[in-house]
Formats: C-alpha cells, structure tokens, sequence
C-alpha cells in the first residue's frame, strides 16, 4: 500500500508537467508493483572475494561498454537477478538475508548514502561511509576515485573475508557530462527539482542523449573499477550492480520501488580477478570533514 501511494504522488506530480500520458507510467508502475515478482539470486551464496557494485547499472549497458575489450579483464554476457529494483531494496534483501558469520567478516565500503537508514552497522567486519566525507556538493555525488581508495587502502591494512564497494556511479548525475538537475521556474517553486529522467519523460531531453551520458559515466566509473583491480589482491571478484533503470519501457524511467521490470532487475555479474600491482597509492582522507545532511545528498541524487 505505501508503494502505491508513492507511485500516485509521482503520477500527480507528473500530470502537472507532463500531461495525460504520464497515465500510462502510473499504470504500468501500479502494475509492475503488483505482478508477482522474480525471485532474486542470492549474492552471498557465490563465490566472491570481492564484490564491486555499480548503482543502477542495466546489464545491457554493461554488455555494450565492455564488448570492445577496452577493460582488461571485464565481460558481458552474465547476468543476474537483483533483490530489488532500488539500492534500498538491494541493501536489505542481500545484508538482510544474509549469515550473520558471512556480515561479521564483511568490509562494506559505500558511496551510498542509503546505508545511514538501511544497514546495521554493528553485523559488518567494517562499514565506511565514505559518502560521509568524500562527497562532492558541486558534482552533487561522490566521485568514484574516494572508493577506489578506500577499498584499496581496507585491502591492504585490514583481513577481511570479504570485501563489497558500492560505487554510486553509472547513477546520474552523469560527472563526465557535468549532468545536475535544472532549476524550476517560480511556477514549478515548491516542487523537487526535475531529474534526468523527468527531463526525458517531458521532452526536454532525448533518449539517445540520455544513454550516451548514462553510458560515459559507466565508461568513467569503469575506469576506476581497473584502477581498483590493479591495485587489490583478490582471487575471486564479482562485478555487479544494485538495481538497473528504464529508460521508456512499459512507460516508465528511472528506477521506482517494488517495480518488477526486466531492465530493472536484471543486473550484471561479471567474474574476474585482481591483483596489487603497488603502483596507485591511495589518498587519504579526513573522516571528519563532512558536509551537508543525507536527505540533501540523496535529493542532489534525484530523489524526494
């Protein structure tokens, strides 16, 4: 019932911009989050060392960036079913189903600021929320390479069984492209901003210019996840994502809650390894130097 609460709220919200067709997205998520949903695949029962997720990553996208062969060790073509169609449902059907002995030797090193409401802390060998001091108010997210760091310098001074980094890319804002939400017009005073997918939804932007900036923040966020698997020993790593977005299908775009779409919830799962080659020396950072509260990062992320 809250769900389709929410889902009437964004359908008010849209009919002011957009007209009648937003009745179809209102539909299809109304039905989409009723429809009996795909089982999820279990994260923790594969074998991983390291677990690398990208934020709302579709598997096609994936497929395409990689195809060329321009990331050593990166492959498509496997996929997996994720335990749900936004990071707070991924956060708590993986950690939240999980053995208690598989948390307790976990490191959780995150850019996702969900994890402040959605996670407990004290199951994790480790959790840091490098969302808390690595966040950029200008890129409005957190750039990726506070990550890379992190999860390079855990590697290398702690013994965990295993580790999971959770980039926030590909999500927009896309940081190659400069992508921020627009400012609103004194009619639009009162409402969120519009996010990149509104922009799409209204017009104002196409779909081809959205997947080609959704696609150079995949190809930017890759290019740490190589710096990472230069530069961290693991036998076994896993390269996934939490969620995926739609970008038109059934109506819909961006990625709602309890929304049982294929491109939603289909997630890729790329096995590879790594191995530290001690060439990259990870920055430090102040733990303490925070800014801003979680509910304005998450807004500058496009949500509510």
């Amino acid at each position: 019932m809250r769900r389709l609460g929410r889902h009437v709220a964004d359908a008010y919200r849209n009919l002011r911009h957009g007209g009648p067709d937003v009745i179809r997205e209102f539909l299809s998520r109304a039905y989409f989050g009723t429809v009996p949903s795909v089982d999820p695949d279990p994260v923790y029962a594969e074998d991983w060392d390291l677990l690398i997720v990208l934020d709302a990553c579709r598997a096609d996208l994936f497929d395409e960036v990689v195809a060329d062969g321009s990331y050593d060790g990166l492959y498509g073509g496997e996929s997996r079913i994720s335990a749900g169609s936004t990071s707070t449902e991924w956060i708590e059907g993986v950690f939240g189903d999980a053995d208690p002995d598989d948390l307790r030797d976990t490191a959780y090193i995150t850019g996702n600021p969900y994890s402040e409401s959605h996670l407990d802390e004290e199951a994790f060998g480790l959790v840091d929320e490098v969302w808390r001091y690595a966040w950029d108010d200008e890129l409005g997210t957190i750039p990726a390479r506070p990550l890379t760091d992190r999860t390079i310098a855990v590697g290398r001074e702690r013994s965990f069984d295993r580790m999971v980094v959770h980039y926030m890319q590909p999500h927009f804002p896309s940081i190659p492209d400069g992508d921020r939400d627009t400012g609103v017009t004194l009619d639009e005073f009162g409402d969120e901003s519009m996010s990149v997918w509104e922009e799409l939804r209204f017009g104002q932007r196409t779909e081809s210019e959205v997947w080609e900036s959704y696609r150079a923040n995949l190809e930017y966020v890759l290019d740490e996840v190589q710096l990472l698997l230069d530069h961290v020993d693991a036998d076994r790593v896993v390269v996934t994502a939490d969620h995926g977005n739609a970008v038109g299908e059934a109506g819909l775009y961006g990625h709602a809650e309890g929304v049982a779409l294929p491109c939603l919830r289909e997630v890729p799962w790329c096995k590879t390894t790594a191995t530290d080659r001690r060439v990259h020396e990870p920055a430090q950072y102040d733990a303490t130097a925070t800014s801003g509260t979680t509910a304005a990062r998450l807004k500058s992320l496009g949500y509510a």
